[in-house]
């Protein structure tokens, strides 16, 4: 048995492992393991605190988002009250602004009756004159029937106008 392979093979193997136990190999293969094991859970602990940073962020920016939504409606809505109101003003100050153009215009109307009525009255004044002073003319004669037509035509000329 000691001339046999598997015998010197069996005790190289367990000096080798008994060395390498007595160099304390399996203590830095345990602490490396336990290294590499804390690594990664402060890499998960590390990755959890990411994720709820990221799902708190993700949640404030939805709620921003809907405050933002609500007051773009609060917006939307104050703009559509303040046109709304804008145009009835509007055409408030249309209806107004048409009520004074047609006052304006009845009175220039009003006026331009009352002007050329007068005139009409004015001409028929004036050819009144003319013809009772050609008919006093042709009636009257002499020094007297003149003045008395020149008096009465300046009377009437005055009361014309």
């Amino acid at each position: 048995m000691l001339f046999e392979a598997e015998t010197w093979v069996a005790l190289a193997f367990i000096v080798f492992v008994a060395g390498l136990g007595y160099i304390g190999v399996h203590r830095m293969i345990g602490k490396s393991l336990d290294d590499r094991s804390a690594r990664i859970r402060a890499e998960l602990d590390e990755a959890r605190k990411l994720k709820d940073e990221a799902a708190q962020l993700l949640a404030d920016y939805q709620r921003k988002r809907g405050e933002a939504e609500t007051e773009a409606q609060a917006i939307i809505a104050d703009a559509r009250a303040e046109a709304g109101r804008l145009a009835v003003e509007a055409k408030a100050k249309i209806e107004e602004f048409v009520a004074r153009r047609t006052k304006l215009a009845e009175t220039k109307i009003a006026q331009a009756e009352a002007q050329a009525a007068a005139d009409v009255r004015g001409a028929a004044a004036e050819a009144a004159a003319a013809a009772a002073e050609k008919i006093l003319t042709q009636e009257t004669k002499g020094r007297l029937g003149a003045e008395l037509i020149a008096k009465g035509i300046d009377d009437v000329r005055k009361k014309l106008n």
